[in-house]
C-alpha cells in the first residue's frame, strides 16, 4: 500500500512553502488509495510550541487536506534510544566532542587547503581513556552517523536519476550535544517503522536523502521513492522565510484568502500545465501529475491568489454568503440585490463592508475643477432616496438636458461624486441601494 507522510516542525506558522511537501505527498496517498500520515516532527522540545501545533492543524483542515492518523515524534524517544542502541551495536554511530568552533576551524583549514570541507573522521581515533576524559572536560558529545564511502544512486521522481559520493558528505550528526534526537535520525526510524512508500519534499534536502538512504538500509528498511521539488522563491528570486508572516497559511486565512485559490494554485505551480482553478479537493487530487513539476527554482508571489479569490467569492451564491450579508446591517430586502451588485466589484468578503458603508452613508465626492458646476447642477436634479433602478436613467436625462455633458463627460464625473471612486458596479445598480442623497 502507498503510504506518504507530512512532517512539519511547530516551530514557526506553517508557511505557503510547507503546502508544496503537504500537497505533494496528500496527492499521491489519495490517488493510490493509500494512507497519508502527518507526523509531527517536535523532537526540539525548546523550539517547539503548541500553538504552532495547532497553527499546522487548522491550516490541513482549512485546505481540506486530511490525513489518515497523526503522530508525534515526541512520544517515540525510546523508539529512538533503541535505534540508536542498534546503530552503535553495528559500528554505525560513533560519539564526537568537537565543538562547534573547533569544526568551523577544521573546514576553515580544509577549505584553505582547497579540500571538500568534510568531517575528518577525528573521533573515531579516540580511546575509551580519551573519551572519558572529553566527557569529564566537556559535559557532553555528539554523535555521527558512519557513511560507507561509497555512490549512493536513486531515481527521483522529478530530479531523475541521481548519483551522490557518499566520500564527499561529511557523517551527519544524529544526536545533539543535549541528547536531542535530530531530524535525521528520528525521519529514517519513522519512515522505516510505519512504511513510508514515498516521499516529496524540497531540493534542499537531496544531500539529507543520499545518507538517510544509507541509515535506511542499515537499519533494515525499504527505500521509498524520493522525489525532491524545486524551491519556492519570491517574486523577485528571493528566498521564502518559513518564519515570514504574510507568507504563513495563518495569515493568508485571515486576510481573506480563499483555501481553493491557494490550493489550485499550489498544485500546478512550477509544473507544465497552467494553473486552473478548481472546486473541490477531488479535483486537486485527480489533476496532479508529479512528473510535471520542473527542477528550476519556483516564483511565487502571494498577490496571485487575490484574483483567484475574487473568483471563487464572485460565484458563490447568496445563500452561501447571506447570514455575512445580513451581519453588516443591510436590510433583508436589499440584501440578495446588494449581493448581486457588488459580487463582481470585490477581492474579499470582508471587502463588502465598504460597499455598504458607501450605500449606507454616501461617500465624500470626487470631483474634478471642471466638474464641479455640473455636478451642483446634478446633485439639484435629483430628489431625495429611495431609488429604484430606472433612477440612473432619469437622472442623467435630466442633468444632459441641462448641462449639454453627454457620453463620458457626463457619466465618469457623476459616477465619481456619487461613489467616490471611478470604478465599480453598474450605476443603475448603485443607485437603488443608495440610502442617502449624494452630496459635496
Amino acid at each position: 500500500m502507498t503510504t506518504t507522510r507530512f512532517a512539519p516542525s511547530p516551530t514557526g506558522w506553517m508557511h505557503i512553502g510547507n503546502l508544496r511537501a503537504a500537497l505533494m505527498n496528500f496527492c499521491i496517498a489519495r490517488q493510490q488509495g493509500g494512507t497519508f500520515i502527518l507526523r509531527i516532527d517536535d523532537t526540539d522540545q525548546e523550539r517547539s510550541k503548541p500553538e504552532y501545533v495547532d497553527g499546522i492543524l487548522d491550516a490541513l483542515a482549512w485546505l481540506g487536506i486530511t490525513y489518515d492518523r497523526i503522530e508525534y515524534q515526541s512520544k517515540r524517544l525510546e523508539r529512538y534510544e533503541a535505534a540508536k542502541a542498534q546503530l552503535i551495536e553495528m559500528g554505525r554511530l560513533y560519539e564526537c566532542f568537537e565543538t562547534p568552533t573547533e569544526l568551523d576551524l577544521k573546514r576553515k583549514k580544509q577549505l584553505n587547503m582547497g579540500k571538500p570541507p568534510v568531517y575528518d573522521r577525528s573521533a573515531l581515533d579516540l580511546s575509551e581513556a580519551d573519551k572519558d576524559r572529553l566527557r569529564e572536560e566537556r559535559g557532553g558529545s555528539h554523535w555521527r552517523f558512519k557513511l560507507d564511502w561509497e555512490r549512493i544512486e536513486w531515481t527521483d521522481g522529478i530530479l531523475g536519476d541521481i548519483s551522490i559520493d557518499a566520500a564527499s558528505v561529511s557523517d551527519p550528526v544524529l544526536i545533539k550535544e543535549s541528547g536531542q534526537f535530530l531530524y535525521t535520525l528520528a525521519s529514517v526510524v519513522d519512515d522505516v517503522d510505519m512504511g513510508i512508500t514515498n516521499v516529496v519534499r524540497g531540493s534542499d534536502h537531496v544531500t539529507n536523502t543520499a545518507t538517510q538512504i544509507q541509515m535506511i538500509r542499515a537499519l533494515g528498511g525499504t527505500v521509498p521513492q524520493f522525489a525532491h521539488h524545486s524551491l519556492l522563491t519570491g517574486p523577485q528570486g528571493e528566498a521564502l522565510s518559513k518564519r515570514l508572516g504574510t507568507l504563513s497559511l495563518k495569515d493568508l486565512k485571515a486576510k481573506g484568502i480563499e483555501p481553493m485559490s491557494v490550493m489550485s494554485l499550489m498544485a500546478r505551480l512550477g509544473s507544465a500545465d497552467p494553473v486552473e482553478l478548481r472546486d473541490t479537493v477531488q479535483e486537486i487530487i485527480d489533476g496532479f501529475e508529479l512528473g510535471k513539476f520542473g527542477v528550476a527554482p519556483t516564483k511565487f508571489d502571494v498577490l496571485d491568489l487575490e484574483p483567484l479569490t475574487a473568483r471563487i467569492n464572485a460565484a458563490k451564491p447568496f445563500d452561501a454568503v447571506k447570514d455575512e450579508v445580513l451581519a453588516l446591517g443591510v436590510p433583508a430586502h436589499l440584501a440578495e440585490t446588494f449581493w448581486t451588485v457588488v459580487r463582481e466589484n470585490i477581492t474579499f468578503m470582508s471587502d463588502m463592508a465598504e460597499w455598504w458603508t458607501l450605500f449606507r452613508d454616501g461617500a465624500p465626492a470626487l470631483v474634478d475643477d471642471e466638474d464641479r458646476e455640473m455636478i451642483e447642477t446634478a446633485f439639484s436634479l435629483l430628489g431625495e432616496p429611495a431609488y429604484t433602478a430606472d433612477t440612473w436613467a432619469e437622472w442623467t436625462n435630466a442633468v444632459k438636458e441641462a448641462t449639454g455633458r453627454k457620453g463620458k463627460g457626463l457619466f465618469m464625473p457623476l459616477r465619481k461624486a456619487v461613489t467616490g471612486r471611478a470604478s465599480g458596479p453598474d450605476m443603475s445598480n448603485v443607485m437603488q441601494l443608495m440610502q442617502v442623497k449624494p452630496r459635496f
